[in-house]
């Protein structure tokens, strides 16, 4: 009997791949462990491997097309089997606790309304637990008409009398309507809003929609962190194997600030705040497939040497597309630093479902007066977006602090750098 190849699970919060290229021809014979097919995800590029000895026929599907993980796109078998796939497996039935699950461990699973099974993908069950809607009144569409997407909680609210209008950021972004001016301007060219590109912008909308940021800046004097960063690379950077950067101290700076106010490392979930055991850092990064954050583990207990090493390797598998699932999740606080381009200040968006995000801009020479002395100072100035729900302005102002006093005195640290 032929061996179905389907798209596996790659990672908790992935619902569909990009089918990229076939690695084998149709017909051709293949062995188990073998490279057949890539495929891309919202944050990288994976393999998929053959599953069986065999010869591979593959499905309806071309390259460019998008499907949701668990769906058959050949099979292996003998020379003379032909692609004949039962469909895409469901997922099994699983209980749904009352709290909705962790955004960003969010598994693919049904709801459960009025004793039925219901599939559901997150953003739809997200939004149909913001506006009370019972999913068994909603007409799926998706994924062979028996799995809810956000555009059936859109057609649902939509038929309601009195229904307000879905979250914009539910949806894949949409292009302007025809209620919006087009001007005749000439268009060189036509690229979908779609891939990871769709994706950060329907998470964007998502934050700025969902939460209520609150930007706070300060100005911070960074002159002992350049001292600091100059002294570590001299003395560390040829054993290391790097140099140390600005991000690796700001990085071990704002862990231990979010020890010391464990209110900033957390999220919401459902109904519930919870203030979360490890530091998580996620760092912005920019790549050629788009905006992508990788996420460095427990820094708070990791030396100098340990965060910077693991978020080098971390970077080094984004950028050549190797990166896992597990490399990109499980952040609870951002990082993202613009001063490499020249930027002063900025409001960066909040990565959901964390409670704040830091942007970092350029350290920049500047006269300022200290104890009534003009001075050159290297200046720094410091962005937190925090999510109003979670935290009030005092004590977010108050972490914000310090982390400033941790930059204007990095030698705090230094019992930890080994």
């Amino acid at each position: 009997m032929a061996e179905e190849l389907f798209i596996p699970k790659l990672g908790q919060t992935v619902e569909e791949v990009t089918l990229i290229e076939w690695s084998a021809q149709d017909g051709e014979k293949v062995r188990a462990g073998q490279e057949v097919l890539k495929v891309e995800t919202d944050k990288a590029v994976f393999d998929v491997e053959a599953t069986a000895n065999g010869y591979l026929h593959m499905g309806p599907y071309k390259a460019g097309e998008v499907v949701p993980v668990l769906t058959v796109v050949a099979v292996i078998g003998k020379k003379e089997d032909t692609f004949q796939a039962g469909g895409s497996p469901e997922p099994q039935p699983q209980a749904v606790e009352a709290a909705a699950p962790a955004p960003e461990a969010e598994p693919q699973q049904p709801a459960q309304s009025s004793g039925d099974w219901i599939f559901a993908s997150p953003i739809a069950r997200k939004m149909a637990q913001e506006h009370g809607i019972d999913l068994s009144k909603v007409t799926p569409t998706g994924r062979h008409g028996k799995r809810i997407v956000a555009a059936d909680i859109e057609a649902y609210l939509e038929s309601q009398p009195s229904a307000a209008p879905a979250p914009a950021a539910a949806a894949a972004p949409a292009l302007p309507s025809a209620s919006v001016p087009m001007y005749p301007h000439p268009v060189t060219e036509t690229v979908p809003l779609s891939g990871v590109r769709g994706v950060i912008a329907s998470r964007m909308s998502l934050s700025s929609n969902t939460t209520a940021p609150v930007t706070l800046m300060m100005e911070t004097d960074a002159t002992e962190l350049v001292k600091m960063r100059t002294a570590v690379k001299e003395k560390f950077g040829a054993a290391w194997g790097f140099s140390p950067s600005y991000n690796d101290i700001l990085a071990k700076i704002t862990a231990l600030a979010l020890t010391e106010f464990p209110y900033m490392n957390a999220r919401i979930n459902g109904n519930m705040v919870e203030y979360l055991g490890a530091v998580n850092l996620g760092m912005a990064v920019d790549t050629e497939r788009g905006l992508i954050v990788p996420v460095i583990r427990d820094v708070d207990r990791k030396t100098l040497f340990e965060f910077g090493k693991d978020f080098r390797d971390a970077v080094e598998r984004v950028r050549s597309g190797k990166a896992s699932p597990d490399d990109l999740s499980g952040g609870t606080f951002t990082i993202t630093n613009l001063g490499m381009y020249e930027v002063d200040a900025f409001t960066p968006i909040i990565n959901l479902p964390e409670a704040a995000i830091l942007g970092v801009g350029q350290i920049v020479q500047k006269m300022v007066v200290k104890s009534g002395e003009p001075l050159i100072r290297d200046m720094v100035t410091l962005s937190l977006v925090f999510d109003h729900r979670l935290v009030d302005g005092a004590p977010a102002a108050r972490f914000l602090q310090a982390i400033k006093h941790l930059v204007e005195n990095p030698y705090l640290l230094m019992a930890k750098l080994k």
